[in-house]
């Protein structure tokens, strides 16, 4: 297993209209699996590691733009959660982004056989991740098949946005997603802070 195991809590954060906030903080709710064709980590629940502020303007933007998700945002929110990474498919380490090319690999051989390849697409950022999504599934998939351990969260940097700067090499929107895909890593649910 290595060093999959991440130590400690991180925090992350969901953008969500203000009445699932309260419902998921008063217990009354869980937040759902996302399963969409395009989601950049595979299947599971998504949040942005410790940026409150990011999530909170994803939820503005979902407002603006709600043919972009499936869930309704009268009033923006962020709702924070306190998740323990347990076994993390971290794509910050080189074993693991070793196992996400061979899941590729395995994937291309499909295209043989007449199964039409997944594509990224939407524009330069690629925000919608057909091919990602599917690659990051079918690991998954193949852990299970093999009865290797599953990974309870994918955690991924994300460079995305305008440059800061000229000829810069950080963008407006860099990030880290995290998406759990064990419920059970999520441990309590806060409302943050955000200043």
């Amino acid at each position: 297993m290595g060093y999959n195991r991440l130590p400690s809590f991180v925090l992350g954060f969901h953008g969500c209209d203000e009445k699932l906030k309260l419902d998921l903080i008063n217990g009354k709710k869980r937040l759902a699996h996302s399963n969409n064709c395009y989601d950049w980590l595979g299947s599971g629940i998504y949040f942005w590691e410790n940026d409150p502020n990011r999530a909170l303007s994803y939820a503005k933007q979902i407002k603006k733009h709600p043919e972009r998700c499936k869930q309704t945002i009268e009033t923006p929110a962020v709702v924070g959660a306190i998740i323990d990474l347990g076994y993390c498919l971290n794509l910050f380490e080189e074993e693991n982004l070793k196992l996400v090319k061979e899941s590729y690999t395995f994937l291309k051989a499909f295209e043989k056989l007449g199964w039409p390849m997944p594509v990224n697409k939407g524009g330069k950022e690629l925000l919608l991740r057909d091919l990602d999504c599917a690659v990051i599934n079918l690991l998954h998939d193949l852990r299970k098949q093999f009865k290797e351990p599953p990974f309870d969260t994918v955690r991924a940097p994300f460079l995305e946005g305008e440059p800061l700067y000229p000829n810069a090499g950080f963008k407006s929107k860099n990030h880290i997603q995290i998406c759990v895909r064990s419920n059970e890593c999520i441990k309590g649910y806060f409302d943050p802070i955000i200043y």
